[in-house]
């Protein structure tokens, strides 16, 4: 049987309280201890797995990161996520602070460090000595491409970092200076190209058949993801085709490796789908259902004003099944579809819809869900705990969670990293804006990529004539196609497009009069955006320690 990879706390093992140095001396093992035998190895590695950061913000239960773009908004108005969206956010008052990602980095560069001088050979005549001898051979290569994601989460949310490459001294650390965002780019291409070529595509056979481990795949679409980053137009403001050309064969590298296909079913919570790539496997919890449940749903076990709620902006970006554009304003819902019935306006819709968002009529549970002015899950004030826009969140609920007190369900989560869907995405984006959306000089267009995952949605095709109608086809599809799967914040930044999304934020009013009911759209939160909200601020407290880690623009 395959085994899930279970990834521990990093608080579990051998954490740090400082960010770019530690005191290994704290632990009640030496570093000399945790390296004689396979096992303490083996824990080490899973250490530095510990530190792979979640898609929630970790000071509020259940908010995702979508809640600080203009596909959610989060119930507590007084939530830390909110800084994102009102402007009460600065060097001082942080949100989504992974600057913490350094102790990933330095128990990284701890472990590359030590176990080039690992000796187990006193084992030699145990049964499992070259097992570990095998598994001990893929581990560093494991470790740096842990070790280069680390530095693209830290480079995606701050810009131009620090990128130590070695463990620090606490002196070391209060000097070391910012490398430009272009060059740790190009370090985490060159260092996944060399792992990559190292890793095996899975692990099944290999390791006891362990699922969750970095792979070559993993190590090509880190690289693939990065060098996305580096081509848009936040950190390509010229244009220049050739980090488009750059990204679109690294997408298209991962592409050819023939390991991973698109797969029709849901993939969030499916570890197993040929789709994904990497998933963070975590254990039995009832606390995302608890606080993203329909509250009615949740039998007097939420009390606090929680849950990611979708917008009616989000709403719109799904089309009929027929692929015409459907968009709720001013006289109701607007549409072009000649089939589409627009007193029903969630059936019809493209199927991704009802695997990411809970709308009134839809089942749950045995139950039907009722977002109209006096139903079931309507909610008139956040403090009643219901929806703010209308919508509940669907995507990775676990609908067999039970919060009955004679028959509680409880549920693992996997939570999805990066799945092939994503490599198809980033080609067609990328070799778009290279050669166009016709061209199939790599050996595949964009306009095929694009389809392709429309195809697996059951989607008709994309038929964009020029880059620019192309460009905004692949926009509404990132969207769509992975709606809460922590893509749309970063993609707001990455386009650089706050100025115009991120303003106001929607969801609907439903009115029931016998059998009929009305839409209409209305205002949920008029949001705060500048073009520094691009990046984050570098803690103050950081800056304090070391003048080197010049602060960004406009914070």
């Amino acid at each position: 049987m395959k085994k899930i990879f279970y990834i521990l706390s990093a608080a579990l093992l051998l954490a740090s309280c400082n960010f770019l140095d530690f005191d290994e001396s704290s632990s009640q093992y030496s570093r000399e201890d945790m390296y004689k035998t396979y096992s303490n190895i083996q824990k080490m590695l899973t250490n530095i797995y510990g530190y792979m950061p979640n898609k929630d913000i970790a000071d509020v239960s259940s908010a995702l990161r979508d809640c600080g773009s203009d596909d959610a908004e989060y119930a507590d108005p007084e939530a830390s996520v909110q800084r994102f969206t009102n402007g009460n956010w600065s060097p001082l008052q942080t949100v989504d602070d992974k600057w913490s990602l350094y102790n990933g980095v330095r128990s990284a560069n701890e472990f590359l460090e030590s176990i080039q001088t690992v000796d187990l050979s006193m084992y030699q005549y145990d049964v499992k000595y070259q097992r570990w001898l095998e598994h001990l051979a893929y581990y560093p290569y494991q470790a740096r491409v842990l070790r280069a994601y680390f530095f693209f989460e830290l480079a995606r949310r701050y810009g131009d970092i620090a990128m130590p490459l070695t463990m620090l001294t606490a002196e070391e650390a209060n000097a070391i200076e910012k490398t430009p965002f272009d060059q740790v780019i190009d370090f985490i291409d060159t260092e996944c190209s060399a792992c990559a070529a190292q890793l095996p595509t899975t692990y099944v056979g290999l390791m006891d058949d362990e699922i969750g481990r970095v792979t070559n795949g993993f190590a090509l679409a880190v690289r693939a993801k990065a060098l996305l980053y580096a081509a848009s137009p936040l950190h390509n403001p010229s244009g220049d085709k050739a980090k488009w050309q750059k990204a679109a064969r690294a997408a298209k590298d991962l592409i050819d490796l023939n390991q991973y296909q698109l797969d029709p079913a849901e993939k969030a919570n499916n570890y197993l789908s040929p789709e994904v790539i990497m998933a963070i496997c975590r254990s039995e919890s009832q606390s995302f259902e608890r606080y993203n449940f329909p509250v009615r749903f949740t039998e007097g076990d939420r009390s606090s004003m929680a849950g990611t709620f979708p917008t009616q902006n989000l709403v719109d970006a799904f089309q009929t099944a027929a692929g015409y554009d459907i968009t709720l304003g001013a006289n109701g819902w607007q549409t072009a579809d000649p089939a589409f019935d627009i007193t029903k306006p969630y059936e019809g819709r493209d199927p991704r819809f009802a695997r990411a968002i809970l709308a009134n009529g839809m089942p749950f549970k045995g139950s039907t869900i009722e977002t109209f002015v006096g139903g079931k899950d309507y909610s008139a004030t956040r403090s009643e705990l219901g929806t703010a826009t209308g919508y509940y969140l669907r995507r990775y609920i676990q609908e067999s969670t039970s919060f009955t007190p004679e028959n509680t369900v409880t549920n693992k989560h996997q939570w999805i990293v990066y799945r092939y869907a994503e490599a198809l995405l980033s080609f067609a984006e990328a070799a778009n804006e290279a050669f166009g959306p016709a061209d199939a000089s790599l050996g595949l267009s964009a306009l095929d990529a694009i389809n392709q995952v429309r195809a697996n949605a059951g989607m008709p095709d994309v038929e964009a004539s020029d880059a620019a109608a192309f460009r905004e086809a692949v926009r509404r599809e990132w969207r769509v196609e992975f709606a809460f799967e922590d893509h749309r914040f970063w993609d707001v930044r990455r386009w650089n497009i706050g100025q115009d999304v991120m303003g106001q934020i929607d969801g609907v009013e439903i009115v029931k009069s016998g059998a009929n009911l009305s839409y209409s759209r209305k205002v949920v939160e008029t949001r705060t955006w500048s073009s520094k909200m691009n990046l984050y601020p570098i803690p103050q407290a950081e800056v304090f320690n070391n003048p080197n880690l010049t602060q960004n623009t406009g914070w």
